[in-house]
């Protein structure tokens, strides 16, 4: 059967090799792929794999030979699940290669929120330090996170792993959590609103549903303390960007972390580009070297169950 990525390049850039799945069948690679060009490249494909490249209703039905759709990432929101229920196509994804990376990531964006390091970094290197008439300084306040509150929103494999590293951190952890069965003991459950209200740092970890879409609205900012931070390692479109720069560049929240924006890249005027005290990173929370060896090797055992007839991780 021939295997076509769309586009390779994110999942790996030149430090993974392709070979197992090479060794399945015949293999394209693109490491990119727009729109316009998936129907085109897929023509041939039995076996269709895709990073973030949509596949819409349109492109599955105009794919005659597609047997097998396969998501290299957890969300599945790129594809028409529908359709491909419908033409009997399984779509697969990969869902638990990248917990402890994520993990990281939330208290990476965390401790720079506390402690503002990039920034006081490039400083000293600007020569700040050398000029000082004093033998320290600082130019945000720096948060002692021993004591303080973390509210999860989202209490499935990632934010059980931050919560322990929260716990590590000596914070109290809450959580709201509809789905979620037992909470860890460390971990105080909770209605939603209550969350924002009593939290230090909010931080998101669920899935973006009709019901999560703008879970982060300028109503729940006003719930918030001005001395919290909002961190999202999550979906962009859970927090109302606009809601979330007006809430920060008017002090109503201390401030924000986000490694996924509604968009992405994100448009030159997005509100958050220039909004007081907002961390932006390229969504690359998912992205270390050992996650993407793990979502690559996962991706290809999809890939071999179903070719075994037993597809595993299914998702439509």
């Amino acid at each position: 059967m021939n295997i076509i990525i769309l586009d390779g390049f994110t999942l790996n850039p030149g430090d993974l090799n392709w070979e197992e799945l090479q060794s399945l069948g015949p293999c394209t690679i693109y490491d990119r792929t727009s729109p316009a060009e998936v129907v085109a490249r897929a023509a041939d494909a039995d076996i269709l794999l895709t990073n973030k490249t949509e596949l819409t209703a349109g492109h599955i039905q105009s794919l005659p030979r597609l047997k097998y759709i396969g998501v290299l990432a957890t969300g599945t929101n790129i594809v028409d699940l529908a359709t491909a229920r419908a033409r009997g196509i399984p779509v697969t994804n990969v869902p638990t290669y990248g917990t402890k990376s994520v993990a990281q990531m939330t208290f990476a964006l965390l401790l720079e929120l506390a402690h503002h390091t990039g920034h006081h970094a490039q400083t000293v290197r600007e020569g700040r330090w050398t000029r000082s008439a004093d033998w320290c300084y600082w130019d945000f306040p720096l948060v002692e996170l021993d004591g303080l509150t973390l509210g999860l929103v989202g209490l499935g494999r990632i934010g059980r792993a931050v919560s322990e590293l929260a716990t590590a951190f000596g914070m109290k952890v809450i959580a709201y959590d509809p789905m979620a069965g037992p909470a860890p003991a460390s971990v105080r459950l909770v209605e939603l609103d209550a969350l924002f209200r009593e939290s230090d740092v909010v931080s998101l970890h669920c899935p973006l549903t009709p019901q999560t879409a703008n879970l982060v609205n300028a109503s729940r900012l006003t719930l918030m303390k001005p001395t919290a931070f909002l961190l999202n390692t999550s979906r962009g479109p859970l927090v109302d960007q606009s809601a979330l720069a007006e809430a920060l560049n008017s002090g109503r929240i201390a401030g924000a972390a986000m490694d996924v924006l509604v968009k992405e890249p994100p448009s030159a005027d997005n509100p958050l580009l220039t909004a007081q005290n907002c961390i932006l990173t390229p969504h690359l929370a998912w992205a270390t070297r050992s996650a993407r060896s793990r979502l690559m090797k996962i991706a290809v055992e999809n890939v071999r169950a179903f070719l075994q007839g037993k597809p595993e991780n299914v998702v439509n």
